[in-house]
């Protein structure tokens, strides 16, 4: 123990203080691990003493913290940056300037006991594979060992994760499964979203039954599962180019539950021709009209933009007239003018901040055609010729 206290020392890092009562640290423990690659090999054994009741100072170092993600730091240098992404005790910087980072990590190594990685290619369960395309991010480590970890290695596969004559419900008269296997099951599954928005409306879907799950929801995880096992490797790419646009998309299946028939709104975001955002998720209320359906989840998409933008504004990026595309023109109509009345008195006031977004320029509602819908895969079940092709579009493709 003396050794670790002289190290945290020479680091500088500890301070002996008084602290009031209210913030007295609550307990203290040292946390053992191993550090793993993408093929599961012990690269370093880790320890690192925890304590409760400790905070970060804003601005030590000379670093800014980001406004909207305090794990984010920034540090600007002329026309060039340095990010800095800290988790607990792993840090991934980059910068614009290949000198920024070294001396930047000359810096930490000179602060702190630390050792350096080298390029990114595996952090926290996502693989990340960099090219001059453009980068590929997967979890097909992960995806083997759930499927070995459920017994799912063999077997026949699926191409869609969800079969377009199967509408989810409670199935009461249904057989009861074990409710821990099942919610372990959609856990794991809403982890894996994070690389695999393919799956996202299926796994949501499944999710809400985590109460009460019977055969028929087990039936419909266990086929996510053999959709996963045709797809391994699977993942987004991001490719290299100059296109930086903003822009989002927007749809709703109309009334799609059966239980309490609310429906499902779907968004997703890009920045130029890469996804960095999407959701799939009930409305609270019932709408009394597709009109409604699709107004909702333009304004939750509307949403998500704002806060994409006031984030971008961190790394001296501005957007305007920000378009959401959506293939519901009464929806666009509400949106742009006041005049329908009658479609419009019954929607909640909150999401009437759309309109005000419009009008201050900020974003614009922007017709698209159905077939062009990106959207449709996070809100309703698709055939295999017109998933793959959203699917394609999306930037979901197979890593080598």
């Amino acid at each position: 123990m003396q050794e670790d206290l002289n190290q945290f020392e020479r680091n500088d890092v500890w301070e002996l203080v008084s602290c009031p009562p209210s913030q007295t640290i609550i307990g203290i423990k040292w946390v053992f691990r191993n550090k793993l690659d993408d093929q599961g090999n012990i690269v370093r054994n880790k320890a690192r003493l925890v304590a409760q009741g400790y905070c970060q100072e804003e601005g030590k170092n000379g670093f800014t913290r980001g406004k909207v993600d305090t794990t984010l730091f920034f540090f600007e240098k002329g026309q060039d940056c340095l990010l800095v992404q800290i988790y607990v005790d792993d840090i991934i910087f980059g910068a614009t300037n290949e000198s920024l980072c070294k001396k930047f990590s000359k810096l930490m190594q000179g602060e702190f006991e630390m050792s350096m990685m080298g390029k990114l290619n595996f952090f926290l369960g996502l693989q990340i594979k960099q090219c001059q395309e453009g980068i590929y991010i997967s979890q097909s480590k992960y995806t083997k060992e759930l499927l070995k970890k459920f017994g799912i290695e063999e077997g026949r596969t699926v191409t869609t994760p969800v079969a377009t004559n199967i509408k989810l419900d409670k199935d009461e008269k249904g057989k009861s499964v074990d409710q821990t296997k099942y919610r372990g099951m959609i856990g794991i599954l809403l982890y894996l979203t994070a690389s695999r928005p393919d799956i996202l409306h299926v796994v949501c879907l499944c999710a809400c039954f985590q109460s009460n799950p019977k055969e028929s929801h087990m039936s419909d995880v266990k086929r996510i599962f053999r959709y996963l096992k045709d797809t391994i490797q699977y993942g987004l790419f991001y490719p290299k180019n100059e296109n930086f646009s903003l822009k989002g998309y927007s749809d709703s299946d109309y009334a799609g539950n059966i239980d309490d028939r609310k429906s499902t709104s779907g968004s997703c975001q890009f920045l130029g021709d890469c996804l960095v955002s999407w959701f799939s998720k009930k409305q609270n209320c019932v709408s009394l009209s597709m009109a409604e359906a699709e107004y909702i989840s333009a304004a939750f998409c509307c949403t998500q933009l704002l806060w994409m933008k006031q984030t971008l504004a961190d790394y001296k990026c501005s957007f305007e007239n920000v378009p959401i595309f959506c293939d519901n023109t009464s929806a666009i109509n509400i949106a742009q003018t006041p005049v329908h009345h009658n479609c419009t008195k019954h929607i909640e006031v909150c999401h009437h901040f759309l309109r005000d977004c419009i009008l201050k320029r900020k974003i614009e509602m922007c017709f698209i055609p159905s077939q062009d819908q990106l959207v449709d895969i996070f809100t309703k079940p698709l055939s295999s010729e017109t998933f793959a092709s959203i699917r394609a579009r999306l930037g979901i493709m197979h890593i080598e």
